[in-house]
Order: C-alpha cells, then sequence, then structure tokens
C-alpha cells in the first residue's frame, strides 16, 4: 500500500539539496527532460504550429501533443508521420506512437504569443515607406471624376484631395 501519510515541505527540500535521489529532484528531471523534447518538437515542426502546439508528456513510448483547436489538430495530424519518423531517427528511438489532443487553454497562449510577435517596433514602424499622392495624379482623378456619377464623383475627389498628404495617416472612415 501506498504512503500516503503528509510530509514536511522541510524534508523534500533535503532530500534533494543532499543528494541526486527525491521527490523533487524527479520531478525538476521530468520537467527539463519534457522542455527539451518540446523544443525538438518544434523543431520539426513548421513555424505556423509553434504558437497552437506544445509538448504535454512521454510515456511509455507515447508522446502526447496538445494543440488549441480541431483545426490545428487537423494540421499537426498531417505532420503526424513526418514528425514520427524524424523524432525516431534523431531522439526518440523507443517512440511507437503520437497521440493528439485538444486543449482549449493554448489558444489563449496562442493568441498571445502572436500578439507579442506581431506589434512592430518604434524602429520598424518608422522604417515603412510613406505613401503620397502625386499632383498629376490628383489632377488625373479630378478630370475622371468630372466624366462620373455623382457617387463616384464625390469619391474621386475626397481622394484627389488627400494630394500630397501621407495616405497611411489618413482616415478611412470619412464619408
Amino acid at each position: 500500500m501506498r504512503d500516503s501519510r503528509p510530509q514536511s515541505l522541510e524534508s523534500l527540500f533535503e532530500s534533494t539539496s543532499g543528494s541526486d535521489a527525491g521527490p523533487l529532484r524527479d520531478v525538476q528531471q521530468r520537467a527539463i527532460a519534457l522542455l527539451k523534447l518540446n523544443r525538438a518538437v518544434r523543431g520539426l515542426l513548421p513555424a505556423q504550429l509553434h504558437p497552437w502546439c506544445r509538448v504535454a508528456n512521454y510515456r511509455k513510448g507515447l508522446l502526447v501533443l496538445e494543440t488549441a483547436n480541431a483545426n490545428w489538430l487537423m494540421r499537426l495530424r498531417y505532420e503526424q508521420s513526418a514528425l514520427l519518423s524524424a523524432l525516431r531517427a534523431q531522439i526518440l528511438p523507443s517512440l511507437a506512437s503520437i497521440d493528439i489532443r485538444i486543449n482549449p487553454s493554448l489558444a489563449a497562449k496562442g493568441h498571445e504569443i502572436l500578439k507579442n510577435h506581431d506589434t512592430p517596433t518604434t524602429n520598424e514602424a518608422e522604417s515603412k515607406p510613406v505613401r503620397q499622392l502625386s499632383e498629376q495624379s490628383a489632377e488625373t482623378l479630378r478630370s475622371l471624376a468630372g466624366h462620373s456619377p455623382e457617387k463616384l464623383r464625390k469619391i474621386l475627389e475626397r481622394l484627389a484631395s488627400l494630394a500630397g498628404e501621407s495616405t497611411s495617416k489618413t482616415s478611412r472612415n470619412k464619408k
């Protein structure tokens, strides 16, 4: 029968500092091994899958991967056989199969990763070229507006009035 009596935290910490054996040491080694395996799996998957997939567990030749939703599950299944072969060849010769499960909490983390990755820094925003409408193009638009129906004429005149201004700073909601 299992020993389920409470243990003091001090005894758990003391056993890890004095020797290599102990419950916390085992947990730490397992976590490090799963992190290394996760890095290896991410290196083998296409970049678009990285925010939406992670290693959940590895036990008895079964690798458990988590993904955000059914869409990413299908994409991961498409990569499953190549991933299995590559992992067997590189780091896990004892790997028998890969199980893929949906974990909805990964969706929020994936969106957060993408949001942080897609936000441009100030240098990137300043380095984008400024788009401007030339006076010659504005004149062409005005002459075209003279021969157009009323609704299109107003739109073309409003567009021609932007000549010389940066088009990236204009509001697209004007009417």
